[in-house]
């Protein structure tokens, strides 16, 4: 074997075996991740009662009889990213197309940047622009809506509504550039037939284009709501932290936030159940990946056979 072979294949040898490590590396990390909740996260649903932590409405950790029901608490985390995808996916959706169809080369090459700038901002700072922004404005609506009830708990503002705004941005950089590449990367000859088939630009951009992305697209949207219920910091800040029901005008409580906010000063059984609701957002997440693992299964980024 030549000597410039010989370094090739050690090179690949080399290559190879680092690869591998690195797998290795990500597998044992999930691994020990899910081993980890599981250990911590268990308990407290032997001790308190699985149907009493996850069913049960009243939150009183530090009560002299403590409750420990996350139900609203879960509900809310489910309401709240359910109504951010369903805001934000057509924004995104429509940002993308105009990106790829409509906009001149020179704007697009502003809005792009300005989209992926987006997803850089901290959440924290999401957070503050919400209190010192969002929040006022919701809570004079808030004003208007339930000047003459007797019943309504004012928020101030920091209300479900308030945290579904700030989602609803945060997500769109991930579903926007996601869905904008999917979008590029639909053969131009699909286009082209269209076209020539008689279709206006309108038409083929939402009976062809849009339909040969849609396993992109569907990759987007899952990452995003994977974006949506792993947030903490900005709906910690912005949605009150109240245990109630996930109405549009309430104070609310997310998965996320119940965590953040209690773990400093939880002991106890009280700590176990943090670690059980960490459990809960976990196994949510990883049913998200699953998710998403069947849309990129489904087959490229358009569907060669439609």
């Amino acid at each position: 074997m030549k000597k410039k072979d010989r370094k090739k294949t050690f090179a690949e040898t080399v290559a190879r075996i680092i690869f591998l490590i690195c797998a290795v590396v990500s597998i044992l990390a999930v691994v020990s991740i899910t081993f980890y909740m599981i250990k911590n996260g268990l308990p407290a649903f032997q001790k308190v009662g699985l149907k009493e932590i996850l069913f049960e409405t009243q939150w009183m950790p530090t009560a002299k009889e403590p409750m420990f029901g996350i139900a609203f608490v879960i509900l809310t985390s489910l309401v709240g990213t359910f109504a951010a995808i369903l805001f934000g996916v057509p924004i995104a959706l429509l940002t993308a197309v105009f990106l790829v169809e409509v906009a001149p080369k020179k704007l697009a090459a502003v809005v792009k940047p300005a989209v992926e700038l987006l997803a850089g901002i901290p959440s924290v700072i999401y957070g503050l622009l919400g209190i010192m922004i969002l929040n006022p404005i919701m809570y004079q609506i808030e004003l208007a809506i339930f000047k003459n009830s007797t019943t309504h708990q004012f928020t101030g503002g920091s209300n479900l509504l308030s945290a579904v705004i700030v989602l609803t941005i945060m997500i769109l950089p991930t579903v926007i550039t996601m869905t904008e590449s999917a979008l590029r990367a639909v053969p131009a000859s699909m286009k082209a037939a269209s076209l020539a088939l008689g279709a206006t630009k309108i038409q083929t951009v939402f009976r062809v284009l849009i339909p040969a992305a849609k396993s992109g697209i569907a990759t987007a949207i899952v990452l995003g709501t994977g974006r949506a219920v792993g947030e903490a910091m900005a709906i910690t800040l912005v949605a009150g932290s109240s245990v109630n029901v996930p109405l549009p005008f309430n104070s609310v409580r997310f998965l996320t936030s119940a965590i953040v906010s209690e773990m400093g000063y939880s002991e106890g059984t009280h700590r176990q159940v943090l670690f059980s609701i960490g459990l809960v957002l976990f196994a949510m997440i990883m049913i998200l990946n699953y998710l998403l693992m069947v849309a990129r299964k489904k087959g490229g980024t358009y569907d060669a056979g439609k």
